[in-house]
């Protein structure tokens, strides 16, 4: 059987969201490291798999995918096991879900971004945050999370009850957000603390953990 294979790098939220839903189905992956500081990911092979030129592609059995969010639904529908989903077979509770994927995408995680690239890469990089972004960001996510906080009042995850691929497409971001100042956003709101406690302290996000860990003692 050939092996399944994550052409990325650690430092991608978009390759550690692949890694996370990986590990919730158990399955066997090769990491293929793409070197973004070398340009790998904007030259040949790698455009041949994803012509943006973005981490990462996913190979499974000879078929190539890049979007990470594409990568993750079609997974998680080929390998849900029954009673463990990530989705739902039922088109009224999987068009719920779909909804906060596309909330994610469109809403959460572009101010959550520019958060993180004040807050972690530009001191990453030796430069200043920029104080005015920060609040701007800030105010920004703050109403996204007030939409989630209602949510969550009426449901224990985003898409439902259980937990799916509407909350673990949250979890790179939400990680390096609780790593700041920016984590007051969370704490603030009581059930999008609880809800975020929860999802980080999922086993398959401690494994995609634990492979920075050890990526970065080598």
């Amino acid at each position: 059987m050939a092996v399944r294979k994550v052409y990325g790098t650690l430092n991608s939220p978009a390759t550690l969201k692949v890694l996370a839903c990986l590990f919730e189905h158990d399955l066997d992956f090769e990491l293929v490291p793409v070197n973004l500081d070398a340009g790998e990911h904007k030259k040949k092979p790698f455009v041949s798999m994803n012509p943006f030129g973005q981490v990462p592609v996913y190979e499974d059995g000879g078929i190539k995918q890049f979007e990470s969010r594409a990568i993750i639904r079609s997974m998680s529908f080929e390998n849900g096991k029954k009673g463990e989903e990530l989705i739902f077979w039922d088109a009224r509770k999987q068009a719920v879900v779909a909804n906060w994927i596309d909330v994610e995408a469109h809403q959460f995680e572009p101010a959550a971004l520019k958060l993180i690239n004040e807050m972690v890469i530009k001191p990453k990089n030796g430069l200043a945050p920029d104080q005015g972004a920060v609040a701007e960001a800030e105010a920004e996510l703050g109403n996204v999370l007030d939409v989630y906080e209602a949510r969550l009042v009426k449901s224990k995850h985003l898409g439902s009850e259980r937990y799916t691929i509407a909350d673990m497409l949250h979890l790179p971001n939400l990680q390096s957000l609780m790593g700041t100042t920016a984590k007051k956003l969370i704490e603030s709101r009581p059930h999008v603390k609880a809800w975020c406690s929860q999802i980080l302290a999922r086993p398959a996000w401690g494994k995609v953990l634990e492979m920075k860990r050890k990526a970065q003692a080598s």
